[in-house]
C-alpha cells in the first residue's frame, strides 16, 4: 500500500532521525517544519547520506499535515497545542497522529527531567482532544532517543504503542518494525500513554548518571 509519512518539527533531532530511518526502510516521507525552506534542505541532506531512490521531502507544516496518511509528532511540547490548533482545518478523514512528545520542564540549570502536568493526562490524550473527529492518536516512539535515530546501528529498544484505534495501532507497530533493533509491543490504551511518557523521564536521569545516551527499555518474558 502506497502511503506518506509525514514529521511535524522534521528538521530536529528525532523527527530527522525517524525520517532518516523510515526513508532508509522505502517509506514516502514529507518532512515538516514551520520554516519550509529549513524542511527542504533537511530533505535534501537526507537523501543525499541515504543515496538511491530515497522518497524525502520538504514543506511546511500545514501542506505537510495535508497531504500525509500517518502524520508523526515531534515539535516540543510546550508548542504541540498551538500547532494542532492552526491546523485544525487541514487533516484529511482518516489520517493517523503518531505522537512521540513527551511534557518534560528542566529544573534551572539542569536537564529535562520533570514531568508537566497534562490536563487531559498525558500528551498523547492532549492531541487527540485536539485534532478532529475522524483523525486517530497513537502514542508511540517516546522512548527512542534521537541519538541513537541518526546512527546506522541497531537500535536495542522496545516501543511501546498505545491508542484506542486498532488500525492506527496497526500502523504504527508497522513504523516501529521498520527500525532495526526495535521490537513495537501493544502497549493498550492511549490512556497508558501517560505511564509511557514518564518513563521517558527516567531514561533521561538514568543516561545523565551513567554518562550514556542510548538508554532504552526492555521487556523480557515475552514470546515474541
Amino acid at each position: 500500500m502506497s502511503r506518506k509519512v509525514g514529521i511535524l518539527g522534521g528538521t530536529g533531532p528525532e523527527g530527522s532521525g525517524l525520517a532518516y530511518r523510515w526513508a532508509r526502510s522505502g517509506e514516502t516521507i514529507v518532512i515538516g517544519s514551520r520554516d519550509a525552506q529549513r524542511a527542504v534542505e533537511v530533505a535534501a541532506g537526507l537523501r543525499t547520506r541515504i543515496g538511491g531512490s530515497a522518497k524525502i521531502d520538504g514543506a511546511d507544516n500545514a501542506m505537510t499535515a495535508s497531504q500525509c496518511d500517518v502524520v508523526v509528532l515531534t515539535v516540543p511540547f510546550p508548542g504541540c497545542a498551538a500547532l494542532l490548533k492552526q491546523l485544525k482545518s487541514v487533516w484529511k478523514p482518516g489520517t493517523v497522529v503518531i505522537d512521540t512528545t513527551v511534557p518534560l520542564a528542566a529544573t534551572v540549570g539542569g536537564a529535562a527531567t520533570r514531568m508537566l502536568g497534562v490536563w487531559q493526562g498525558s500528551a498523547a490524550e492532549q492531541t487527540r482532544e485536539l485534532v478532529p473527529a475522524g483523525v486517530s492518536v497513537v502514542a508511540a516512539f517516546q522512548n527512542l532517543g534521537a541519538e541513537l535515530l541518526s546512527k546506522d546501528e541497531a537500535v536495542d529498544c522496545d516501543i511501546l504503542v498505545c491508542s484506542d484505534d486498532e488500525r492506527a495501532k496497526q500502523i504504527a507497530t508497522e513504523l516501529a518494525g521498520k527500525i532495526p533493533g526495535a521490537r513495537p509491543l501493544n502497549g493498550g490504551k492511549l490512556e497508558n500513554a501517560r505511564i509511557v511518557e514518564s518513563l521517558t523521564a527516567l531514561l533521561v536521569g538514568i543516561n545523565i548518571r551513567y554518562k550514556v545516551h542510548s538508554a532504552g527499555i526492555r521487556f523480557t518474558g515475552l514470546p515474541i
